[in-house]
């Protein structure tokens, strides 16, 4: 009786790999990217040579070889007919002009002559395509020679007659056809022609690839690289435009935190040294207005610092997701009406769009808030359209001069000249703004407005 229940553990079997996922391709394919492409075009290329190849070999080739070995057997056949039917000098003269002249054929006849050697006869007629065809139109012993007129070109057929020999010397070329020598020429030509010139293409594509990647590596180690411009496919030209927009964003991000480090020392020098001053003079019993002047100094280094940490923060780590823009901008406009602003608010097209919702927030919050603080009436106008979101602020307060409005997106520039962040924050507002809008693929820019003012627009590409 069989236990049912083994209480041995058996090692799992392991299941065997089938399939393209098992075969180590890198093994065997070429590393570079010249050598794979290149390996792309010869693969098929040699298969359809091979392919075409066979095809006529197989059918245009043995076709044709047997129609003419037919052509030729048959003129022999009547030349043979033709001197046993009509037997004599003359008739052989006769015959041997009008063979010369119409079948391109010499004729010679041996009386009295045999064959001798190695004849085709009966059951002993080879595979070639002329013996076979000599035999079925003939009947009679003969022997073909490819090799005693080579030189001249030619091929002997001797045929054994009842009281002779008939010698037939034919060209080769009614047996063999110069056509096929031009077809493997232009096939193999071609081929050499065509692999060239994508040769040519491919190393000029290579070429744009590799100045690519020699650009990127010499940036990420800290040399400069001067802008090159795309060139090659459309997709390494896009790639090429991708790195330069990369690399600019880099830069201004690394030019921006040394401006805010340098923002940093000199805007908190100044609190600093107010409260270095107020504590000198302190007594033993402070005055309440000593008190509240140091509270007033530690209030504006924290709004700095805050200021500080949200350029810094950046967009941070947060995803796209469906956002009802409306909503979005519709909710921000009424908390800035319940502080007391004048600011109207439209929107055109769809409402749900993919979007970082807390970094658009915090992009439009820093332009609203510029607007409303600057101007009594504020215009705030969205539109969706070409998967393309244009939000316009304008405002009808005294503006920026044309020749500073890419100043002001600098970090820590302000054209209030004090240094009081009452009056004029700390100068991140703009910066941020434009940092976000870029984040996203877009940007902040700065224009005349309708209402007299300015007007700062954002361009979210979707």
């Amino acid at each position: 009786m069989t236990d049912r229940a083994d209480p041995t553990p058996r090692a799992a079997t392991p299941k065997p790999t089938w399939g393209l996922d098992s075969i180590e391709w890198e093994r065997w394919v070429p590393r570079t990217l010249m050598a794979r492409a290149s390996l792309i075009i010869v693969v098929p290329l040699i298969l359809v040579q091979v392919i075409s190849t066979l095809i006529f070999y197989e059918n245009h080739w043995d076709t044709m070889s047997r129609r003419m070995a037919a052509s030729l057997a048959g003129d022999v056949a009547y030349v043979a007919e033709f001197i046993r039917d009509f037997p004599g000098e003359q008739n052989l003269s006769w015959l041997k002009q009008t063979a010369a002249r119409t079948l391109e054929i010499d004729v010679t006849y041996t009386v009295g002559e045999r064959l001798e050697g190695d004849l085709v006869a009966g059951d002993a007629v080879a595979d070639d395509a002329l013996d076979e065809f000599l035999w079925l139109a003939l009947k009679r012993p003969f022997r073909v020679d490819f090799a005693s007129f080579r030189n001249d070109k030619l091929i002997s057929i001797n045929v054994q007659l009842d009281d002779g020999v008939l010698h037939v010397l034919a060209p080769r070329r009614r047996l063999f056809s110069s056509t096929t020598y031009v077809f493997v020429i232009w096939m193999v030509g071609s081929s050499m022609l065509l692999f060239g010139v994508a040769t040519v293409f491919l190393r000029n594509q290579v070429k744009s690839v590799r100045r690519l990647s020699q650009a990127a590596d010499d940036f990420g180690k800290g040399r400069e690289v001067p802008d090159f411009t795309p060139e090659g496919a459309f997709e390494v030209r896009q790639a090429a435009r991708a790195f330069n927009i990369m690399r600019g964003r880099i830069k201004r991000q690394i030019t921006q935190r040394t401006e805010m480090l340098a923002g940093v020392s000199h805007d908190l020098r100044t609190p600093l040294t107010r409260m270095k001053l107020q504590l000198a003079m302190l007594g033993p019993n402070p005055k309440p207005e000593d008190i509240k002047a140091l509270t007033e100094d530690v209030g504006d280094m924290e709004r700095m610092l805050e200021a500080y940490l949200a350029f810094a923060r950046g967009e941070g780590s947060e995803e796209a997701v469906v956002t009802n823009v409306a909503e979005l901008l519709d909710g921000m406009v009424a908390r800035y009406r319940r502080d007391g602003a004048t600011i109207s608010f439209d929107f055109a097209g769809p409402h749900s769009i993919p979007l970082k919702p807390v970094a658009f927030e915090r992009c439009l919050a820093n332009l609203i808030g510029n607007a409303v603080r600057y101007g009594k009436r504020v215009a705030v106008t969205a539109k969706l359209h070409d998967r393309v979101l244009d939000v316009h602020i304008d405002d009808d307060g005294p503006g920026i001069p044309a020749d500073k409005r890419e100043d002001v997106f600098r970090a820590f520039t302000r054209l209030e000249t004090s240094r009081n962040p009452k009056t004029g924050g700390v100068g991140l507002g703009l910066t941020i703004a434009r940092d976000i809008a870029r984040s996203m693929g877009g940007d902040v820019t700065l224009s005349d407005s309708p209402l007299g003012g300015l007007r700062a627009s954002v361009r979210i590409p979707l």
